[in-house]
């Protein structure tokens, strides 16, 4: 017994030492820093979002919804109730929603990249002591409610407004021009709402951009205007894309500003969820319009992160080819 413990033993010791030695050669730090955004996305938009895809498949029982799977008398029942998504479907104002929403947040972002790229760009061309404070200007609108802000527009666009009463007093109209809740007010607030979120990724891009290569460029006999085109836009292609995720994703469920400052013209998706959950208290047919619209956003950034992976690849095999040549 004394031989066999003496042969188990060593064996067993080295598995230990093995354990232990790869659980020391585990960098803690960088798996902490990783971890705590999944650990915040799996308790903050992973389980609410499995909540609501339950809801939206549940059929209510008066007090609560029925479960989903029920285990009676040997047999086991799966319940989904996919009516709602059929019906999302088939009527034409949810559709008509979607497809407004989706345009008037791809309008917001390419009005904001137009705007910002410019306002970026010269910033990271001013002196060094001026960008920290053109940047704190940017960020300036942060510090007052995002709410009083919207107020301010619909005084500044009003009837009666500070717009229309300047023009009057300038004699530039004769009448008041209609500009609130309309399309053009909404886009207003929403371009100015999120132009911020477009300008700091792009400025994050620029500034890193190295001068020399435009010097190079200009040496070589390039146009300024040339050179911007083919040297400065595909450098700062990470910033277009950041910039445009940031103000199209928010955008898409946008309801505030088309509450305040939209006609009844302007269809938002978010405006519909608010009338399902509040007004016709249907909390599956919300549900429903809630997990259509988080896939038309996840939709676009799982294949902006396809198209990055293999474009991480492509550079890198390229990278390795130079490298051995």
């Amino acid at each position: 017994m004394s031989s066999v413990a003496n042969t188990i033993t060593p064996a067993a010791a080295g598995r230990s030492d093995g354990l232990l030695a790869r659980f020391q050669r585990i960098n803690w730090g960088r798996k902490t820093v990783i971890g705590i955004p999944y650990v915040f996305l799996v308790l903050f938009f992973s389980l609410p979002f499995l909540v609501v895809l339950k809801i939206s498949v549940s059929d209510p029982d008066g007090v609560g919804f029925k479960d989903l799977i029920d285990f009676t008398d040997g047999t086991l029942t799966l319940r989904l109730k996919l009516a709602n998504y059929q019906f999302l479907g088939t009527d034409p104002l949810y559709l008509k929603t979607y497809v407004s929403s989706v345009m008037y947040a791809a309008g917001n972002a390419l009005i904001c990249l137009f705007i910002g790229y410019p306002f970026a760009y010269f910033m990271t061309r001013a002196r060094p002591t001026m960008r920290p404070i053109l940047v704190m200007l940017v960020s300036l609108p942060f510090w007052t409610s995002y709410l009083l802000r919207i107020y301010a527009w619909k005084g500044l666009l009003d009837d009666n407004g500070v717009v229309n009463n300047f023009l009057l007093w300038a004699h530039i109209i004769d009448t008041p021009i209609k500009m609130m809740y309309t399309s053009f007010s909404m886009m207003i607030g929403m371009v100015y709402t999120y132009l911020p979120f477009m300008i700091l990724p792009l400025y994050g891009t620029l500034v890193k951009e190295d001068p020399r290569l435009l010097e190079a460029a200009g040496d070589l006999g390039t146009t300024p205007w040339k050179a911007f085109w083919l040297i400065t836009v595909p450098l700062s292609k990470a910033g277009i894309i950041a910039g445009t995720m940031l103000v199209f994703i928010p955008s898409v469920g946008e309801y505030v500003i088309p509450e305040l400052l939209g006609g009844p013209q302007t269809l938002m998706i978010a405006r519909i969820l608010w009338n399902e959950y509040f007004q016709n208290v249907d909390w599956p047919m919300a549900s429903a319009v809630a997990v259509i619209m988080v896939v038309l956003i996840l939709l676009p950034l799982v294949l902006l992160n396809r198209y990055q992976n293999v474009e991480g690849r492509a550079e890198g095999a390229a990278a390795r080819r130079g490298a051995a040549a």
